[in-house]
This record gives structure tokens, sequence and C-alpha cells, in this order.
């Protein structure tokens, strides 16, 4: 009667034996991401030519591997050089973030994840989500006046403490 299977009896290892090597796995991109551009929203993509991507070492724990492998991603996306409408160009380089240099260029750095693929995806999706958020317009504000009840609670609470402050003054004794 045979033995039980051991770890190395099972289906062979290695690649096919007809020499044709197996397909890579399909992975999916991101959301918003193809091969020629960046898609922004339904109606705005930039192309990946404009977008500068270069690979550099990570900061920070991991040992020997941070060391010697390049696998932060450091993304460079002129915003006066690009395609972007002009009002957009505007809305862009006038937004309140540290990330848009005076120049008007964006610098992303991605070190979250191991691999060099995962940072260049988070880079991507990062500098999305900063143009999305510089296109959304806000709302106008709508001109209010506060009510009378709360005016006359505004003056009623400064008149208790003008009381209270006078009664800390020196007292002022009969003549």
């Amino acid at each position: 009667m045979p033995r039980g299977r051991g770890l190395n009896q099972g289906t062979p290892a290695g690649p096919p034996r007809d020499g044709k090597a197996a397909p890579p796995a399909a992975r999916r991109k991101p959301a918003g991401i193809d091969d020629t551009r960046l898609r922004i929203s339904a109606r705005l993509a930039i192309p990946l030519a404009e977008i500068e991507l270069g690979a550099v070492r990570a900061q920070g724990a991991g040992g020997q591997n941070v060391n010697k492998v390049a696998s932060a991603v450091h993304l460079r996306f002129s915003v006066p050089a690009s395609s972007l409408a002009e009002e957009l160009k505007a809305r862009l380089l006038a937004w309140p973030d540290q990330r848009i240099s005076a120049d008007g260029v964006i610098v992303i750095k991605a070190q979250r994840h191991r691999s060099q693929e995962q940072n260049r995806e988070d880079a991507l999706a990062r500098l999305r989500e900063l143009i999305l958020a510089a296109l959304a317009t806000p709302r106008p504000r709508r001109a209010t006046r506060p009510t009378r009840a709360s005016q006359e609670r505004r003056l009623e609470g400064k008149r208790k403490t003008a009381a209270a402050k006078r009664l800390r003054g020196p007292v002022r004794g009969d003549g």
C-alpha cells in the first residue's frame, strides 16, 4: 500500500510542462487609473505623461529592506504646465495645501506600502483626491441676521459681567 502523499508529492511546482509560462494573475487597477491617464471625474482626466513618478528609498522602520529597496514613490505634477482648465489651475494654485509648492508643483511622497506598485497607486489616488477637493465649489454663504432673543441674551450676559466687575472695584465710603 502506498504511503501518504508528502508535501512535494502533489501537483508539480514550477512552470507547466508544455514550456509555456502561466499567465500572470489579473490584478485589478484602482478606480480612475488606466494605462494612459488618471481619471479624476466623469469629465476630467489627466494624461499620465504630465505626471512625473520616481522611486526613492522609504523612511522609517523596516530594517535592511528599507535601506536596500527604493519602494517609496515621489510624484510631481506641475499645475501651470498641465492640460487642466485655467479655472481649475487657478483654484488649485490658491488651494491651502502644503503639498503645493510656490511654483505650482504638487509633490506627493507615498511610502505606506512595501511594494512600489502599491505606493504608485496610492500616490496617484492622493493626487486624484487633492484635485477633486479643489474641484468642489463651496456653497455660497447666505447672509443671516441674529434674532432679537439672541441679541437680548447677549446684552443680558454683558450686563451681568459688567455688574460682577463693578463689585470687584474699590469700595466707596462715606466721605
